[in-house]
């Protein structure tokens, strides 16, 4: 009988299980364009992608002064909303998350997503019951704070060592550096792969198949 190595695989969203890497850098460059600001290049609209939004905007908008934050926030929501039904699970989430639900791993997201952008997406039936718990930037603090690490492992009486979180952003593993968690990468989403050796994940995974298969065979 093979011995489970963790109890609780966190996930990042945004990149990692859905495919919205594309369409947030460009509506992060289409609300910045809006107020008036250096529209980033795509590289470092990349970048922000996981960090919570205004802590995002501002990184990739340094020279918009703080009193258009509030519309800088509004224009990025308005571009994303014009998107939002173009946006999907990528290819084999659904059955990993299946399979690792039925072999009895709890389940939970880590995002630098809205409460109620990540309630938006989670409303799918496809998705109903998928997910044990979830931790938000703006119910918590911004990555790579540890604070959504910390709730969760407090949630489900969890230790460090036995949540893994799962991300495709070095924010993503920096958070789970500063929890004490192991992570895995991903190399599909928002940051090239070469940044994250200095995270030390226990893997780095360059498909949604390969990170299915190492889910199941290691974790």
């Amino acid at each position: 009988m093979q011995t489970r190595n963790f109890d609780l695989i966190a996930f990042d969203w945004d990149g990692t299980l859905f495919d919205s890497t594309g369409i947030i850098i460009r509506c992060i460059q289409a609300a910045v364009r809006d107020v008036g600001g250096t529209v980033p290049t795509d590289e470092a609209a990349g970048y922000v992608i996981g960090l919570g939004l205004m802590q995002a905007l501002a990184h990739a908008a340094p020279d918009v002064p703080v009193e258009k934050y509030p519309m800088l926030g509004e224009r990025y929501r308005h571009h994303y909303g014009l998107h939002a039904d173009d946006l999907s699970l990528f290819k084999g989430v659904l059955p990993m998350l299946e399979t690792l639900k039925a072999k009895g791993y709890l389940l939970a997201v880590a995002t630098g997503k809205s409460r109620r952008g990540l309630d938006d997406v989670l409303q799918s039936v496809e998705l109903k019951g998928m997910f044990d718990g979830s931790r938000t930037a703006d119910e918590t603090a911004g990555k790579p704070s540890p604070l959504m690490l910390h709730e969760l492992m407090r949630e489900f009486d969890v230790p460090a060592d036995r949540l893994l979180m799962v991300g495709d952003t070095t924010h993503d593993l920096q958070m789970a550096v500063n929890a004490a968690c192991p992570s895995v990468g991903v190399s599909y989403g928002a940051h090239e792969p070469e940044a994250f050796v200095s995270l030390n994940p226990l893997h780095v995974a360059h498909s949604v198949g390969d990170l299915s298969r190492w889910l199941l065979a290691n974790a």
